[in-house]
């Protein structure tokens, strides 16, 4: 097919790519818990210093958040931020392999829209965001976890990261970080922290400004979830990738190590050439960067029977290729079911991605496949 341009379309002005706003819920709940805490306070004052409609409860626990349309039920709980207190449970850490040896949460819930959102199925009830006030809690329990953990403490080639804690397993802590201030407060903690630790976060945001000047002192990998251009338009609400891309030669550039999360992976139309082209750009971002601190994570797309119900009720239009007879069914070390890719497939995506990353970012260090 022959694109004809007529003039007016030869000088009309190009469409300026997309940008993304910061979130702004439509309510903001708050527990009487949240309130005893200086860190839930602040969060409230943020909230009401950008104009919105807060909520104070009478009780600390969330109701009137289900509906039996999954779509509306989806739709308010999106729109909505409860600022809470993580339970006790919450202090006693789980390892969280191949990433770190620890998972700490500051929040669970994220406000983006990703078709394949790996949330799906693993937190209960709706999709609500929800913020924790008790951060002095978290952040004191993380000391006796330092020297522990099967991941990073344990291996000989990501030794050097010390005790890694991953805080951005249940959350998006970027995306929500102009509403709770959490983010920075942790970045400082692990600045301060004089112990070979690392604090690690995986982003879909690129709203990094207040992070540049903080005193991080190298202890915090900032990680940016990326994608093939075709397998980004599944990602609603989040910063278009090329701003991604930008905030991470941003940080890179504040002395951060940073890092390259691609996942999920698709087989997407002509997925070595998109591929590639994601890489080249991520090359680009970092081009005057001397000697970057890169790690590159590679993870697959795959589901479960469960996550497959909830986001198909929550995106009953999605075109994401989550057809049963197009994948290899698997037991999980749990015993659980989960799809994934062809054999032949995963093995031609992986010896296609780990030599093109080797070619435009030979500094890059893979740390898995999975």
């Amino acid at each position: 097919m022959t694109l004809v341009l007529t003039e007016e379309a030869e000088t009309r002005p190009a469409a300026k790519p997309r940008s993304a706003r910061l979130w702004r819920p439509r309510r903001v709940l708050v527990t009487p818990a949240a309130l005893d805490h200086a860190h839930g306070r602040q969060i409230v004052a943020r909230a009401e210093h950008l104009g919105l409609p807060v909520e104070r409860l009478k009780s600390n626990r969330l109701t009137g958040l289900r509906d039996e349309n999954p779509r509306r039920a989806y739709a308010e709980a999106k729109a909505t931020l409860a600022v809470v207190t993580a339970p006790p449970t919450k202090l006693k850490l789980q390892p969280i392999p191949p990433s770190a040896d620890w998972r700490f949460d500051l929040a669970e819930g994220c406000p983006a829209h990703c078709q394949y959102c790996y949330l799906a199925g693993s937190l209960s009830g709706p999709p609500v965001t929800r913020a924790y006030a008790n951060l002095d809690a978290i952040l004191g329990n993380l000391e006796g976890y330092l020297g522990q953990g099967g991941v990073t403490s344990a291996s000989e080639t990501r030794a050097g990261e010390g005790t890694t804690f991953e805080a951005s397993c249940y959350t998006d802590p970027l995306g929500i970080e102009h509403l709770t201030g959490s983010l920075s407060a942790v970045i400082r903690h692990f600045g301060a922290w004089d112990a070979p630790v690392q604090l690690r976060f995986t982003t879909k945001f690129a709203a990094v400004g207040p992070l540049l000047d903080l005193p991080h002192r190298g202890r915090t990998r900032i990680r940016f979830s990326v994608n093939a251009a075709a397998a980004a338009r599944y990602e609603g609400g989040t910063a278009p990738l090329a701003q991604r891309l930008t905030a991470m030669g941003a940080v890179a550039r504040a002395g951060y190590p940073v890092g390259l999360t691609i996942a999920p992976i698709l087989p997407v139309e002509d997925w070595p050439d998109a591929y590639d082209a994601l890489l080249r750009d991520a090359a680009e971002a970092l081009a005057d960067v001397a000697r970057p601190d890169l790690t590159v994570e590679l993870i697959t797309h795959r589901f479960t029977p469960g996550s497959k119900t909830v986001l198909e009720g929550w995106y009953p239009g999605s075109d994401l290729p989550m057809r049963e007879a197009e994948r290899i069914r698997k037991l999980t070390k749990f015993g659980s079911v989960k799809y994934v890719f062809p054999s032949d497939l995963m093995k031609a995506m992986r010896a296609h991605l780990t030599e093109r990353i080797a070619l435009r970012l030979p500094a890059a260090r893979i740390l898995y496949w999975t």
